[in-house]
């Protein structure tokens, strides 16, 4: 039975929210790392695992950009931090991150004539999980950024700030809203 950093078991891991049930992969793996061979296929994301597309997520930002060995330990150290402060599986508190971070509707702005009107539309699971992980990672990265708090701290409270539904964290915070700016263009 593979264990994710030789730790945390998949199989025990719940994703309670139906719409996105199928968007999160958790395939079992030691270290989450595919070496690209989803990327040439369309929606080939999805059988990226969910450890290594937050991996990839932090990787964006210019300090951890193609580090991903650095990256991957960043997100060791977050787990085990994430462990130490629910006494839960981390992968069971990403799973519940993501699910709560995700807006569940937006707003697109349609144009009529010289007119642009914003209207609110529902978000496909794809793009809510999408969003979800970018909005943890962004939320990490500008917590640590400049100060004396580490990425792996910083990551870790913005993963248990999404699960327990804690506005003060930078994801949950900016769902509120896009979806208090979608309800206002109902």
């Amino acid at each position: 039975m593979q264990k994710l950093f030789g730790k945390w078991d998949f199989t025990e891991v719940e994703v309670k929210d139906p719409s996105v049930r199928s968007y999160i992969n958790l395939t079992p793996t030691v270290v989450p790392h595919s070496g690209g061979k989803n990327s040439k296929k369309q929606f080939a994301k999805t059988n990226l695992n969910i450890v290594e597309r937050l991996i990839n997520k932090v990787m964006r930002e210019e300090h951890n950009t193609g580090a991903k060995i650095t990256v991957t330990t960043i997100m060791m150290e977050a787990f085990e931090t994430v462990n130490k402060r629910t006494g839960q599986n981390p992968i069971q508190v990403l799973a519940n991150a993501i699910t709560n971070a995700g807006p569940r509707e937006e707003t697109v702005r349609l144009q009529y004539g010289g007119i642009a009107v914003p209207k609110s539309v529902d978000t496909a699971p794809q793009r809510r999980v999408d969003t979800a992980l970018r909005l943890i990672a962004e939320g990490a990265q500008k917590a640590s950024f400049g100060t004396k708090k580490t990425l792996a701290n910083a990551l870790a409270e913005e993963i248990i700030a999404a699960a327990n539904h804690d506005v003060k964290g930078y994801a949950m915070g900016k769902k509120d809203n896009i979806e208090r700016v979608a309800k206002a263009a109902r």
